[in-house]
């Protein structure tokens, strides 16, 4: 699976239809990396013009700003944006909550105005316009349950688009008893991620496992890398690696056809 660069497209004297915003979970964890690849397979698989930045693509600052550094996520903002628009970049898809909500609402103030979508919402897209199909295959019947990320879901509004593609699998969706706007943080965001626990009962993953778990799931299907490891992390301090999956909903998608 090759896939272009933006400048190898320039070169070319050519203008994708998308970019793909990796994110760097997508390109440094190893996790992740899965859920950029099954992502990428079903672009490929739609026949969708798309490129990345490759080694031009930094950090857009989210950690850094919701860590309080504001001069730093400035920083990385801006060159980010003399990159993107460089290439005149107008739509952005990205599978990471955090950098869609840092693209879409963060960038426009300092110069980077782009039409910035969740992976989500544009599989949605390519569903309706009838790109891509959707089949259940080897999930049809099975019990799931979604985590809402909260970068997706109450700072941005995005909570049909994930269930409905989940719902298009055929399999039985079942809700947690804190859900859409009233979802529970996986404890990830906010930069809490890079950082040791605080003082306490319990970390937010392991009640936010809990309330998975009494949904009695196959399935934990996550719209987020960073939720995706949390979540992970939760299943397995509950020893139920071996009888649950987490897995984002582009390898849910890409695994029902075989990508």
């Amino acid at each position: 699976m090759v896939i272009p660069t933006m400048a190898e497209k320039m070169a070319e004297g050519k203008t994708p239809e998308v970019l793909f915003w990796v994110g760097c979970a997508g390109s440094f964890d190893d996790r992740a990396k899965k859920i950029t690849k099954a992502f990428a397979k079903i672009l490929i698989e739609a026949k969708v013009d798309f490129a990345v930045l490759g080694t031009e693509e930094s950090c857009t600052g989210d950690p850094a700003k919701r860590a309080g550094n504001e001069f730093l996520f400035q920083m990385q903002a801006v060159t980010n944006i003399e990159v993107l628009n460089a290439y005149e970049v107008k739509k952005i898809v990205t599978t990471c909550p955090h950098c869609f909500n840092t693209l879409k609402n963060e960038y426009p103030e300092l110069g980077g105005n782009y039409q910035v979508m969740h992976h989500t919402e544009f599989l949605k897209s390519l569903l309706d316009e009838g790109r891509i199909r959707i089949e259940g295959g080897k999930y049809a019947g099975k019990r799931i349950t979604f985590h809402d990320p909260c970068y997706l879901g109450r700072a941005n509004g995005i909570y049909e688009a994930p269930r409905e593609l989940i719902k298009k699998l055929e399999i039985e969706l079942v809700e947690m008893k804190r859900c859409k706007s009233q979802g529970l943080c996986c404890g990830a965001g906010g930069a809490q991620m890079f950082k040791d626990a605080e003082k306490g009962d319990k970390e937010i993953f392991i009640e936010r496992t809990e309330e998975a778990l009494e949904t009695k799931p196959e399935f934990i299907a996550t719209g987020c890398p960073f939720c995706n490891t949390m979540m992970t992390d939760g299943v397995k301090n509950k020893e139920k690696e071996k009888s649950i999956k987490v897995m984002d909903i582009a390898e849910l998608v890409a695994g029902a056809k075989d990508l």
